[in-house]
């Protein structure tokens, strides 16, 4: 065989083995997506079956979202350090076993723990699908792989609550909703043993530094604001519990006095602070951190109110749900290819308009047409929120760093879906306050005829919240630019694609999925 013969053999196996690589990291993307939009269908039957409280049912859901935004950054760095291969393969493990424990979880603590280890499992595995992909494919590829990305996230948001609807309505071997953790392990061990042969390992020329400290201090403060909001209800609001949420924020305090510090001390902070002297950026964090409370607030009083509330079958529900995925997708990629381009931060203002329309719609006909609604009832409202929706969370990220300098837009794209995701497990706590605080226990528990009026009323109650949430975040939106700059033209595109494959905090999946 000649030189150029052997060339072209070694040159056709790489390309075939970067090929299965994307479809190995893909396949990982769509297990963590999936995972954060298939628990909310299975609560109703979770609750039933393990006897769990509500208190419980929100850490469940915010469990999983705090642990992954408080390791999502570490993640990444952890990956640049050591190897983003072997962190892919450790997170992809540790998700695994994590979703073996929730599937085989005997109670509603064992449940919770699972979920926090399956959430800190995902921030090591998810930061290192970018960054592989990045330093897997030519520049000239990038643009076409990250477009199959784009699709595979779409049909995670659409797949997750279908899937999780069939699996629980099905009730496999008697299993009720376990299987929709169970499903990952044949998946996420054919990801680890795959993986092992076929991605290339990769590090950081100069990787930064751990900020354990940083992480210890955001977790502790975040604990100390979304513990007491979902438990505070239960044990009637003890004093404890104000102090808690008083002292989160000397905690977030001493957070930016210690970044401070530690930028000054070696340059690697954990939060980038000098990002935030960029209008844009303040105002964009501002944006994604509300928009994440207003998404955790709604996914899971949405699921309570129509299967305990109405008394809908998993299935129903999730069928229910389709025509709201499908306008995210559409909205999403009409606003970045055609609108944002020529509208610039009307469009991301009209959708949260839009949203807040089809919420007030959604309001109305949940009073109107009380416990009897119907599915197709529902189409309009959630039809016109899904637009609204999409024309917020596809554009958002490009709008929030579009005056970020190019030397900072990894730490900017990490900081961006920490801040989602907080958002996310925050508006989770607040459940307690906007939806449980409005339903009396004993009251249902004499009459549980009044169980279907009682959410109902609890449900427009969670709206009208919403609703406020996004018209303060459309008025925040008038800072962010006019029209996003380009922030990485021509060669700048490749410089931050370096960037951001040195920081390894690229991941930028929707607040969608958790």
């Amino acid at each position: 065989m000649s030189s150029h013969d052997a060339a072209t053999e070694a040159a056709a196996a790489a390309d075939k083995r970067r090929w299965i690589a994307l479809a190995i990291v893909m396949t990982a993307a769509f297990m963590d997506l999936v995972d954060a939009t298939i628990v909310n269908i299975a609560i109703p039957s979770i609750e039933k079956d393990l006897g769990a409280s509500f208190g419980a049912i929100q850490w469940i859901t915010a469990g999983y979202a705090l642990a992954f935004a408080a390791a999502l950054i570490t993640g990444g760095r952890l990956g640049d350090i050591y190897g983003r291969k072997r962190l892919f393969l450790l997170g992809t493990a540790g998700f695994t076993l994590a979703s073996a424990l929730c599937g085989f979880a005997a109670n509603q603590e064992m449940l919770v723990g699972s979920r926090l280890l399956q959430g800190a499992a995902a921030a090591m595995m998810v930061p290192q699908v970018l960054s592989i992909i990045h330093v897997t494919f030519p520049a000239h590829e990038r643009g076409k792989v990250f477009g199959m990305f784009g699709a595979i996230i779409g049909l995670g948001a659409v797949s997750g609550p279908l899937l999780g609807a069939l699996l629980t309505q099905w009730n496999i071997a008697g299993l009720e909703w376990r299987p929709i953790f169970l499903i990952n392990l044949p998946v996420g061990i054919a990801a680890a043993i795959l993986g092992r042969k076929f991605i290339t390992e990769s590090k950081a020329p100069k990787a930064l530094k751990l900020d354990l400290v940083g992480v210890l201090l955001v977790t502790a403060a975040l604990l100390m604001l979304i513990y007491p909001l979902t438990r505070g209800r239960e044990l009637d609001w003890p004093l404890w519990g104000y102090l808690m949420m008083a002292g989160s924020l000397l905690v977030f305090g001493a957070l930016v006095a210690y970044e401070t510090y530690k930028t000054k001390k070696d340059g690697s902070p954990l939060v980038e602070l000098s990002l935030f002297r960029v209008k844009s950026f303040a105002a964009g964090i501002a944006v994604q951190l509300t928009f994440g409370v207003v998404l955790g607030i709604f996914f899971l009083v949405w699921t309570l109110y129509m299967q305990i509330g109405l008394g809908w079958s998993p299935l129903k529900a999730g069928l229910t749900g389709v025509p709201f995925s499908i306008s995210v997708s559409v909205a999403a990629g009409m606003s970045v290819q055609k609108l944002v381009p020529r509208f610039g931060r009307k469009v991301l203002q009209a959708g949260a308009l839009t949203m807040i329309a089809g919420i007030l719609l959604y309001l109305f006909e949940a009073g109107r047409y009380g416990t009897g609604i119907h599915s197709w009832q529902m189409i309009p409202p959630l039809v016109v929120m899904g637009l609204g929706m999409g024309l917020i969370v596809a554009p958002l990220t490009d709008a929030v760093l579009s005056e970020v300098p190019k030397e900072h837009a990894g730490s900017a794209s990490g900081l961006i879906n920490t801040t989602g995701q907080m958002g996310n497990a925050l508006g989770l706590g607040l459940v307690s306050v906007v939806f449980f605080g409005t339903i009396d226990d004993e009251k249902l528990a004499k009459a549980p005829a009044e169980v279907g009026p009682a959410f109902t009323n609890a449900f427009q109650n969670s709206l009208g919240w919403a609703a406020g949430v996004l018209a303060v975040i459309f008025l925040v939106m008038f800072a962010l630019p006019a029209k996003p700059k380009q922030h990485l033209e021509g060669g700048d595109a490749d410089a931050a694609g370096d960037d951001e494959a040195v920081t390894g905090e690229t991941s930028k999946e929707p607040v969608l999925t958790h």
